[in-house]
């Protein structure tokens, strides 16, 4: 195993938890390995780097890292016994919030990178390796950061662009601004220099991302001025980088109800490269418990909101998060969530049990949930979530939607695409297809994704 293992090159193995903000992380810590030699391979057991990047958001997110620890531990050793060498790192948020406790509850760890050191990684790996002990970085600054990964290559026709990290909202619930830190947005300069290098690479779809990416703003710390001096907020971000040849789609997530403006929404009405989805959690539908989150807004204003949102942009699919079972949440109030969603209508969304986060305000909250209460509801939320995504796709079945194919699909001659409202699709195609954006006239809907026809442009100018 391990000759073949050498003759391959050094290999790491990246396991990815929680949100898009990680997926895009680990892109980018595999391409910061890439010139090291270090090729990403699909199972831990021969690589010689194993990388957890890891979330902090549920309850049980450490302990299943631990788990999986004491899983790669056994390997680790096997490796050892035979002679051979494997590195262990904890990367994320997990990474963020225990790294101490990480170093000693598990030694079978080399290294733990906070979210915003990662981009020390190679510098880290070597002292790691040098020092044969446990190395702990978690304290650089989210500017270094911007400034060091501003040179990556495209893996494939869409990508994600970090444009804002960090959160100084505060909800009772959640970890983000004590693993993430406060809200930092990127530069004009740098965020548009990065999205002409993806275009130039035959990138089709950027989708820009923050812990609340319409937060940023360009007079923020590190942000930087507008091209032409003014105040830019995320919609005028958006129009100036739409300007960009070879660039045909974006998105951005994970909004807030409480950074929706009037320059966003207008940029959604006018600018056609500005996908119709938009991702805008809510978490409840009772004013009584946003007020508990600290949400900042009302039921009232965040469908108020929305109102405004489809007047200037119809076609918009709308998605969201829901939590259940906060603490001091009645049946009332849960109907209250029940009745907000079927104001709304959503194409998809994202529902969890609360569940309780050491540190944060809503953990030492009275009227804790009971875990068989928080279970029922959920189940009765989710039914009704389901049943609204599956209304918007079998909705889409006879319409020519424009697909951006991203890869092939797992039958011979299959290609999966992205419609403009997010949903995957499966379309018969050719190979030289990938990376182009088709109609497709959608003729059925599977449980996770649309199936389509390539339309032929005799049809299309019919």
């Amino acid at each position: 195993m391990t000759q073949a293992r050498q003759k391959q090159g050094k290999s790491v193995f990246i396991r990815t938890y929680g949100c898009q903000m990680n997926v895009y992380d680990s892109e980018r810590m595999a391409g910061l390995l890439k010139p090291l030699g270090y090729g990403v391979v699909e199972a831990p057991d021969a690589a010689d780097l194993v990388i957890l990047n890891t979330c902090h958001i549920r309850e049980k997110a450490a302990e299943k890292v631990y788990s999986e620890l004491g899983r790669l531990k056994k390997i680790k050793t096997a490796r050892v016994r035979d002679g051979d060498e494997m590195v262990i790192a904890v990367a994320g948020c997990v990474a963020q919030a225990e790294g101490p406790e990480i170093i000693a509850r598990a030694p079978v760890v080399d290294l733990v990178v906070g979210p915003q050191a990662y981009h020390q990684l190679p510098e880290l790996l070597a002292r790691a390796t040098r020092e044969r002990g446990e190395v702990l970085a978690t304290d650089f600054a989210v500017e270094e950061k911007f400034d060091r990964l501003a040179e990556r290559q495209a893996d494939g026709p869409a990508a994600y662009l970090t444009i804002q990290e960090g959160c100084d909202k505060f909800c009772t619930f959640c970890v983000v601004p004590y693993t993430r830190g406060a809200e930092v947005s990127r530069g004009v300069d740098a965020i548009t220099a990065e999205a002409r290098s993806l275009a130039v690479q035959g990138v089709k779809e950027i989708t820009l991302l923050g812990q609340n990416v319409n937060a940023w703003r360009a007079n923020a710390p590190a942000g930087g001025a507008g091209s032409d001096g003014s105040t830019w907020g995320l919609g005028e971000l958006c129009r100036h980088l739409a300007k960009i040849d070879g660039l045909a789609r974006i998105r951005f997530m994970t909004s807030h109800p409480r950074d929706i403006d009037d320059g966003l929404i207008a940029a959604l009405g006018e600018e056609e490269k500005l996908m119709p989805y938009l991702h805008l959690p809510v978490q409840a539908g009772s004013d009584k418990i946003l007020k508990a989150m600290n949400r900042g807004h009302s039921a009232k204003t965040y469908i108020s909101q929305i109102a405004k949102i489809r007047m200037a942009r119809p076609d918009i699919a709308l998605s969201g998060d829901f939590i259940v079972g906060f603490p001091g949440e009645t049946n009332e109030d849960f109907e209250a969530t029940l009745a907000l969603v079927e104001e709304i209508q959503y194409a998809s969304a994202y529902s969890f049990k609360y569940s309780r986060r050491p540190g944060t305000p809503g953990a030492a909250m009275p009227g804790q949930v009971a875990e068989g209460e928080k279970n029922q509801r959920l189940i009765r939320l989710q039914a009704l979530l389901e049943a609204q995504r599956a209304a918007f796709n079998r909705a889409q079945i006879g319409k020519t939607l424009p697909v951006l194919f991203e890869k092939p699909g797992r039958h011979p001659g299959q290609l999966i695409g992205r419609s403009p409202y997010l949903q995957s699709v499966h379309v018969d195609a050719p190979q030289s297809m990938l990376g182009s954006i088709a109609p497709v006239r959608i003729a059925d809907v599977t449980p996770n994704a649309l199936a389509g026809v390539l339309v032929r442009k005799a049809e299309v100018a019919a």
